[in-house]
């Protein structure tokens, strides 16, 4: 359990820090760096989907309903992440899913902190 929640974590810290730095390539004009990290943060992509998945099933028994809206919540920071990206490469208006990103990440931490292999910070 402790090893698998590490796992994760660190996975969407660095995937988080891949964002920003994607953005700010994006932004910047680097596109080819930009597209290189992207890739990477695609990588990522998978292992945070691998260790949610992990984690979901081994512990979803304790309220299947939370874990599976939270899992789902999961999905769609992802889905935002990437849409995010490829809206501001093709300089595209994101403001909407820049809103479902904010409320899909709250909703997903608080839900992790929540439940009960969480931090427990609203116990």
């Amino acid at each position: 359990m402790f090893e698998s929640t590490h796992a994760h974590i660190t996975t969407w810290v660095v995937a988080l820090i891949l964002f920003v730095i994607v953005l700010v390539l994006q932004k910047g004009g680097n596109q080819k760096g930009a597209k290189i990290t992207h890739m990477i943060l695609r990588v990522f992509y998978l292992l945070i989907i691998a260790t949610g998945a992990l984690l979901f099933f081994k512990h979803q028994a304790y309220n299947p309903a939370l874990y599976g809206i939270k899992f789902l919540g999961g999905i769609i920071v992802i889905a935002m992440l990437e849409m995010i990206l490829v809206r501001t490469a093709k300089a595209k208006n994101t403001a909407i899913l820049w809103i479902v990103f904010v409320v899909a990440l709250a909703i997903t931490i608080y839900l992790g902190m929540k439940l009960p292999i969480g931090w427990n910070m609203f116990a």
